[in-house]
């Protein structure tokens, strides 16, 4: 926010904006709005307000305490060097231009909020605020950077003891998923169109009940708001058929699980650079230099994009989960695949982070991926030679030799990581970096010592 006359502009500004929303969205029988951050649990928390009470609130925000920056996915409450404790307030900002009419949820609307300290200046822990800033830095490095998840869930009947029972038996990506669900999986795919959300496929996915729905590239602010709308809007319009959606990294021990996995591609000046002409494998060597930094940092990256004690329940050799540092050319095994696409598509070229899932807080996840491709293009990083086949068939001498590396095996050990990972702490700030790695430690520490079985009974309905 600005000072003075700008900032008295831009609230005015705000407010008429606000007031016109509010008149559209009564007159369509909406009544609540719900405003939504992912805090660093991965958990999206809400404050609600009603419609009429929109410009007000473009004018002066809502408050928050800024305390669910070190909560847990439980809702235990740790403490970082610079926020714990009953003390202190947010002013929450809705993003007018994201605000939308919740088709599964008849009488509400819902919009991301950036969060402010209450004079006004940005709150250093804003999730949504640093995936703006790394979506800048890369445009002031002249790249676009494009985003989309794959949002993979399991659908269950009410179970006892919050248990999973799969709502359908078909085999996986069978269509006799589809035949059994119909009505539900057309009610999801109309409810993300009803909202905006550009859906590229749905289907049926391998695991017991599970269904994957992948929603086009944005940029990737825009990205990780879909990626909370497309979770809040699966979760509701399975609860009015009667059942439950789990986005848990894994909902029955030893089976597969659910990832969400991250697409990004790269631009400058509307040029795909994963289409030069001549290139190995299309790239463009500032992508080459980007997809390295990428890679170089999986290790540390999964404390972000798999933080949760059951992420690394999930997270096991060929499971097609990403379990070793390494790229391929569309290689499912691979934790970096390079999708090329019909070549005939200008912008049919991206890669997949395969070792991340909906725990995430998606707003750090793509702002902790720009952040170390950038530091990649900065440093000239490299991409070794693509893996062919599954890694985890290969000799421990081969993987070696070829240095590719298991990723951590357990949050402790990806924390450890994440906070010797100087590019990540630069880029978030003391404040953010340290509220997230008090709430990964904390994680860790209360899941040490249970068994599998237990992690994913605690988890399973979390996120």
């Amino acid at each position: 926010m600005a000072d003075g006359s700008t900032t008295e502009a831009r609230t005015g500004e705000q407010q008429r904006i606000a007031r016109q929303e509010a008149a559209r969205l009564t007159a369509e029988g909406v009544h609540v709005i719900a405003l939504t951050w992912v805090d660093n649990a991965g958990i999206a928390r809400v404050k609600a307000v009603p419609t009429a009470r929109l410009a007000a609130v473009a004018h002066r925000g809502v408050g928050m305490s800024p305390i669910f920056d070190v909560y847990t996915f439980d809702d235990y409450i740790t403490a970082s060097p610079h926020l714990g404790g009953p003390d202190g307030d947010l002013r929450l900002f809705p993003d007018l231009g994201r605000l939308t009419v919740l088709a599964a949820q008849p009488g509400w609307a819902w919009a991301p909020v950036d969060r402010y300290e209450q004079d006004g200046t940005p709150y250093p822990a804003c999730q949504r605020q640093f995936a703006r800033r790394m979506a800048d830095r890369a445009a002031a490095a002249g790249l676009e950077v494009r985003m989309g998840f794959e949002t993979e869930w399991a659908v269950s009947r009410p179970a006892p003891d919050d248990g999973f029972d799969a709502a359908c038996a078909g085999p996986g990506y069978g269509m006799t998923r589809v035949v059994e669900l119909s009505d539900y999986v057309r009610a999801v795919a109309e409810a993300l169109d009803a909202q905006g959300i550009e859906v590229l496929q749905i289907h049926p996915e391998y695991g017991a009940g599970q269904f994957e729905v992948s929603t086009a590239p944005a940029d990737p602010v825009r990205a990780a708001d879909d990626a909370v709308l497309v979770r809040e809007t699966v979760r509701a319009v399975s609860a009015r058929h009667g059942m439950r959606a789990a986005f848990a990294p894994s909902v029955v021990a030893g089976d597969v699980g659910n990832g969400c996995h991250l697409h990004l591609s790269l631009h400058r000046d509307g040029r795909s650079l994963h289409r030069e002409s001549g290139a190995p494998y299309g790239l463009d060597l500032a992508a080459v230099a980007f997809l390295g930094g990428v890679l170089d940092a999986l290790p540390a990256l999964s404390a972000v994009g798999a933080p949760s004690p059951a992420s690394y329940v999930r997270i096991v050799p060929s499971q097609w989960a990403g379990a070793y540092r390494c790229w391929g050319v569309e290689n499912r095994e691979a934790a970096l695949r390079l999708v090329q696409g019909a070549w005939d598509d200008p912008d049919g070229g991206n890669a997949e982070i395969k070792c991340v899932d909906a725990a995430a807080n998606p707003y750090l996840l793509v702002g902790a991926v720009i952040a170390e491709g950038l530091n990649g293009v900065s440093t000239g990083a490299k991409l070794p030679p693509p893996v062919v086949g599954d890694p985890g068939r290969l000799s421990e001498p081969e993987r070696r030799e070829r240095a590719i590396d298991r990723l951590p095996t357990t949050l402790s050990e990806a924390t450890g990581l994440f906070e010797r990972q100087e590019v990540l702490r630069d880029a978030m700030g003391e404040v953010l970096h340290g509220a997230f790695a008090a709430v990964r430690r904390a994680e860790a520490e209360r899941s040490a010592g249970s068994s599998p079985e237990e992690i994913v009974a605690t988890t399973r309905w979390r996120y």
